[in-house]
């Protein structure tokens, strides 16, 4: 199937539209990194302490980068999970 340029439909890309994919998995990847950061160090402290709350909530935001596309639902799933241990003390 060729469009009007003779190149094909699905060939057709801009460079907006590749900037715009290459900054969202860009800023995917640097707040996965930045969670997975912040879990690591909960893991740790929670783990040292025997305090679960702290050791869940790392263990989750270590991995919930993983299974979460949209950059929005990252930063609030992340930032939540962050608060948890200050709110819940246990």
């Amino acid at each position: 199937m060729l469009g009007s340029d003779d190149q094909p439909v699905w060939r057709r890309t801009t460079a907006e539209q590749t900037q715009c994919e290459v900054t969202m998995n860009t800023s995917a990847l640097l707040w996965g990194l930045l969670f997975g950061s912040v879990g690591i160090g909960f893991f740790v402290y929670g783990k040292k302490q025997g305090a679960s709350v702290p050791l869940v909530c790392g263990l989750v935001l270590m991995v919930f980068p993983y299974f979460v596309s949209n950059t929005f639902l990252l930063v609030v799933i992340g930032f939540s999970l962050m608060a948890i241990p200050y709110f819940i003390r246990r």
